[in-house]
């Protein structure tokens, strides 16, 4: 068959079905560390088993892809096919840049997630819990499965059509970003999104506010947050977040560990009065 003008062979189309099947797994492993890297991971096995013969080729491909994922469900199977296509390129040409597999993997979960959340969370889930409701109203037992069919059937389409898109999107393209040189500016673009992302996530979900202010008589309080604020805002947050990052990369600490002591501290300042 063929999708978007690149032919995919019947070995490839087996494999889109595993990979489709499989993607609906993808966050059952989930872990605090990695989220949903582990089921990405098993989405690519077809194609790591079937494109790489050696076995250390496999277990660096495998590596790869067992790092930090996450994305809507919905529309993260095409990263998934996007990803096995590049797998396949790189299996092929010795000259491929491997890291640009994962800086483009990274850089597609924020905008995709904010696509896939807008349409389907906030879109399709609210209209299929309506037409369910105005059945459930007249006290029609088919209420429940009305809105498991009004939200999964499109939920389902578009997750084959993105997996056959996202692989044949790669296959038709990687080969003219090489040719033509831009590769080089789509991984440090891709790579430059992937830092605002975390960045912003930094921003967003990590959160210190210090209780600390000392008198300095008449009347005058030196309040330390207004200071740190003054110097850089988030100023903690950021200092913290980076010295987890060094933690686990440079001194390999164990993640459970690692959210342990964070909770640990968190507790004891709260205790003295710092936070």
């Amino acid at each position: 068959m063929s999708n978007q003008g690149v032919t995919i062979s019947k070995d490839e189309n087996k494999m889109l079905r595993q990979l489709f099947f499989r993607s609906l797994t993808v966050f059952a492993p989930f872990n605090y560390a990695k989220q949903g890297g582990s089921g990405f991971c098993y989405t690519q096995m077809p194609f790591i088993n079937k494109y790489y013969k050696n076995a250390e080729d496999k277990k660096e491909a495998l590596k790869r892809h067992i790092t930090w994922y996450n994305a809507t469900q919905n529309v993260g199977t095409f990263i998934m096919g996007l990803s096995a296509s590049m797998e396949k390129e790189n299996s092929e040409k010795e000259n491929f840049n491997v890291d640009s597999i994962n800086t483009v993997k990274a850089s597609l979960m924020g905008p995709l997630s904010g696509i896939g959340d807008t349409l389907f969370w906030g879109v399709l889930r609210v209209v299929a819990a309506g037409i369910a409701m105005t059945f459930g109203e007249q006290g029609n037992p088919l209420a429940p499965i009305i809105f498991l069919l009004v939200y999964n059937l499109p939920s389902l389409a578009t997750r084959w059509y993105l997996t056959k898109l996202g692989y044949s999107v790669g296959a038709k393209y990687i080969e003219e970003l090489y040719t033509s040189g831009l590769i080089n500016i789509l991984i440090k673009a891709s790579s430059v999104l992937g830092l605002i992302m975390i960045g912003g996530m930094t921003a967003s979900n990590v959160a210190f506010t210090t209780k600390l202010q000392f008198s300095l008589g008449g009347g005058q309080e030196l309040v330390i947050q207004d200071i740190l604020d003054q110097i850089f805002v988030g100023i903690i947050p950021l200092g913290f977040t980076l010295l987890c990052f060094w933690l686990l990369s440079k001194k390999k600490m164990n993640f459970a560990l690692l959210i342990f002591l964070v909770v640990v501290i968190g507790i004891l300042m709260s205790l003295i009065g710092i936070a």
